[in-house]
């Protein structure tokens, strides 16, 4: 889809150093974030998910799990609810406002509501206790074939691969820190559509730190300066006057 100079693309990678080349087959360099605060059910997730070739990362409490799946960029997350700092729910609600990645609910919770509730956060599925493995590795890979959160952008020279945590600007590297590139990240997920201050802010430094306006208006000055070609008339990252920022182009097919 081409929106003037500005063209938007969701695929799945082909490299063989990318991951995504291998959804259809073994899982061979996929990783997996195994959100689980008990220790028996963690050990035998990874054992079973190390033995079908994921790359596990564990994390036992929400906190935990947020930072992994900020940090880690992996392909697929098994998620629990009952977690002992925040229910799972919330661990949901507040990965969904930076990631579209899949994420798989465990749960011994059984009501439906729990399940709605779940699915209506963002929830690629929902995997009831006590369930069979060979079913659970069946459930991730339709997850993973799901390609829609292997999000590659162009816009005016500026390139992000998303999945492979990268920037380019007229062909050569960028380096960003964490929060100019999920700052970048959010705005581009939102495909073109504002977001408010309190929204960015959220997903940029999280629920726990206080930040203002003023943080967020110095992070989208230094962004600028690296990723537009004139920072002084930005066509990349645009302001919403009394509202906040959005990224300059529209998604052909925005995650959700």
């Amino acid at each position: 889809m081409h929106l003037g100079k500005y063209e938007w693309k969701s695929y799945a990678p082909q490299s063989q150093d990318c991951p995504g080349s291998q959804i259809e087959g073994a899982s061979q360099n996929m990783r997996v974030v195994i959100v689980e605060d008990e220790p028996p059910m963690l050990t035998s997730l990874r054992i079973t998910l190390n033995a079908a070739g994921y790359d596990v990362i564990c994390a036992a409490s929400g906190q935990e799990a947020l930072d992994a799946i900020r940090d880690q960029a992996p392909d697929v997350v098994l998620l629990d609810l009952g977690l002992p700092d925040m229910d799972g729910k919330e661990v949901l609600r507040q990965a969904r406002v930076f990631t579209c990645v899949p994420i798989l609910v465990l749960s011994a919770r059984l009501e439906e509501k729990e399940k709605i509730a779940a699915l209506d956060l963002g929830a690629n599925a929902y995997v009831e206790k006590p369930f069979n493995t060979g079913e659970l590795l069946v459930r991730m890979r339709a997850a993973l074939r799901d390609t829609r959160h292997y999000n590659y952008v162009e816009a005016k020279g500026l390139v992000l691969d998303m999945r492979m945590r990268w920037v380019k600007k007229n062909g050569e590297f960028v380096k960003l820190t964490r929060a100019q590139y999920d700052l970048l990240v959010f705005l581009a997920r939102a495909g073109g559509e504002p977001r408010s201050l309190p929204e960015i802010l959220r997903a940029v430094w999280g629920e726990a730190r206080k930040k203002d306006a003023e943080d967020l208006r110095v992070l989208v000055r230094q962004l600028r300066v690296r990723i537009e070609d004139d920072a002084a008339s930005p066509r990349i990252i645009l302001s919403e006057p009394g509202y906040g920022y959005r990224f300059g182009v529209k998604p052909e097919a925005p995650c959700g």
